[in-house]
């Protein structure tokens, strides 16, 4: 045998099936070179949990939706009923609602999907909901996510609207009211409203074109606009990264977390299965709209103690509290007691939410990146406008159910309604007072923890025979997170002149700094370094095993002003630098 054969085909080493299934895939569609998305770094909170959520129920309404869609028929017109549920046969009604019946009692696990499309979806605009208020009252709408703050607000209004068009299909007699409620808001709308309710309705109320409309839009416009909308959202989360909390290694130029794979990918799979599994449980002994109980629309009844979904309790109970104010205009009758509640307070609510980062921005002058969060109480002012928004949100959801509470409650229907109309303007005026009031509480509170320590239990007698409790230094994490707080300053006052030259932009400025006054006025300092070192020095904090004021640390390095060193941090995120917090007082830039 000579050294130029060939070797024996058992000494051969191949290559396992997976990685050659990868190179193949490789070979055509490129996909090591998305190798550093497998290394994207999550942090962990509990809020954020409420992205996910939307998320996975979104998920599951299309899975959802797809298969209703083989069973759904979207004409208005008329059939008599002589199906399998008793108290409907022989009644005329629409293909549509004859076909919703159908499947809730004909169709195999028809009643269950229809409930899973249903829960589905007010799982998914509640947790935008909290999804978008978690942002609003951390400040992650700042540079540079404003322009996805708006994408995700976009996709909260569409889902709402998705949501309430999916209600208007069954043509059952309750989405039948909102409908004809729908088209009285339409209608009130100066100069275009009647263009709009025709283009909508396609006539008269109800016309025979309405549940044809609708169901184009909610299977196909706009489910493919929220897709879209949905696909830049996460396509900007991870090019932005994802922001954190304040803590130990975390800075404006880092992510502490777990890598997208194989961690993140697990508890995200987990998590879906958990969400479906929850969904499914509600869909399977929670009723919900049973549409057989309500009968098929017709103009000339209603029923009492109708209500919509709960996204749209809002606007019922803005309707409901709003007198019958109307006047006439060049002939046309402009209907204030419609055009108000339903069109114009809802569009300044919409205006406030996505423009607000635009606004704080303005009114700071900060132009700054921002990828770590605030916590709620950091922002008293911003918290207590948010929580005060809620509390509107909340006093107009409650109007709506007006009727219903009078009859559970025994109470009177019009003093409910002049409730409810006074508390539009003043309980959103006290929770935004309270809610001030408790966050400045709050940071008074951790100031207080700082400079005099934790309060122990332990009671210690001294001797001249009294008694004082024993307090101790906060562990590193917990204070190095507290002294990480930003501190936030209003603008200062304009000059009238500048070597006698009169300011041109006083009035804008003028107007920036009572903003800034009431945005950033009146927040509790942090402590000032010489503070910690005499509240240090104080506590005697080396007793318990940390470093005394001035001494070297365990790993050698010196802490002048007794902190002493931080947790060890990773390669990347930051090493090195001064944390925020323990040197000089921050300050914003304006």
């Amino acid at each position: 045998m000579t050294d130029t054969d060939t070797p024996a085909r058992a000494g051969r080493t191949t290559a396992p099936r997976g990685e050659r299934i990868a190179d193949w895939t490789d070979g055509r569609l490129g996909i090591y070179n998305f190798r550093f998305l497998v290394r994207k770094v999550f942090p962990e909170h509990w809020s954020f949990m409420f992205g996910e959520i939307a998320l996975y129920s979104f998920v599951v309404l299309l899975v959802t939706g797809i298969w209703l869609t083989l069973f759904f028929d979207p004409s208005m017109s008329e059939t008599v009923y002589h199906g399998s549920y008793g108290p409907l046969q022989g009644v005329r009604m629409s293909q549509a609602y004859a076909s919703t019946v159908h499947i809730s009692f004909e169709v195999r696990g028809g009643l269950f999907i229809r409930q899973l499309h249903h829960w589905s979806a007010l799982t998914m605009i509640g947790a935008l909901c909290l999804h978008t208020l978690r942002h609003f009252l951390t400040g992650s709408f700042r540079k540079p996510r404003e322009v996805n703050w708006l994408f995700g607000f976009t996709l909260l209004v569409l889902v709402t609207l998705e949501g309430f068009v999916g209600y208007s299909l069954p043509d059952d007699l309750l989405s039948g009211t909102g409908l004809r409620i729908a088209e009285g808001v339409t209608l009130a709308i100066p100069l275009v409203g009647t263009y709009l309710a025709m283009f909508l309705f396609g006539g008269e109320f109800p016309a025979h074109n309405v549940i044809g409309r609708f169901y184009g839009f909610h299977i196909l416009l706009i489910p493919g606009i929220v897709v879209a909308l949905l696909t830049v959202h996460l396509i900007l989360v991870f090019y932005h990264k994802h922001t954190q909390f304040r803590g130990p290694a975390r800075t404006e130029k880092n992510v502490v977390g777990q890598p997208l794979f194989p961690h993140y990918t697990a508890k995200a799979g987990g998590f879906f299965f958990i969400i479906a599994g929850v969904l499914a449980l509600l869909a399977g002994i929670a009723q919900i709209n049973p549409v057989w109980t309500y009968g098929p629309y017709r103009p000339d009844q209603i029923s009492q103690g109708s209500q919509p979904d709960w996204y749209m309790g809002f606007l019922e109970g803005a309707l409901r509290a709003m007198p019958a104010w109307e006047f006439s205009l060049a002939g046309y009758t402009v209907n204030l007691g419609v055009l108000i509640p339903a069109v114009i307070v809802p569009t300044l609510m919409m205006a406030v939410i996505a423009l607000w980062p635009f606004l704080e921005a303005w009114v700071t002058g900060d132009r700054r990146e921002h990828h770590l969060l605030d916590r709620p109480r950091d922002h008293p002012t911003r918290t207590a406008f948010g929580i005060g928004f809620v509390a509107l949100y909340l006093v107009l959801f409650f109007g709506g159910a007006n009727d219903v509470l009078a009859q559970e409650f025994h109470l009177s229907l019009n003093q409910i309604t002049w409730s409810v109309r006074i508390g539009v303007f003043v309980a959103p005026a006290l929770t935004y007072i309270v809610t001030r009031r408790i966050c400045l509480g709050l940071q008074r509170r951790e100031r207080d923890t700082l400079l005099h320590g934790r309060e122990t239990g332990r009671i210690r007698r001294g001797p001249d025979g009294g008694f004082t409790e024993v307090h101790e230094r906060l562990d590193r994490q917990r204070e190095y997170a507290l002294l990480a707080r930003k501190s936030y300053a209003p603008l200062p006052a304009p000059a009238a002149e500048h070597d006698g030259v009169p300011n041109p932009d006083r009035r804008r400025q003028a107007l920036r700094h009572r903003l800034s006054h009431w945005l950033y006025g009146n927040q509790i300092a942090k402590p000032t370094p010489a503070e910690m070192r005499e509240a240090l020095a104080h506590l005697g904090h080396s007793a318990e095993g940390h470093t005394a004021l001035g001494t070297p640390s365990a790993n050698g390095h010196a802490s002048s002003n007794g902190h002493g060193p931080a947790e060890p941090v990773s390669a990347d995120s930051g090493a090195g630098r001064r944390p925020s917090g323990h040197g000089e007082a921050d300050q914003e830039p304006h």
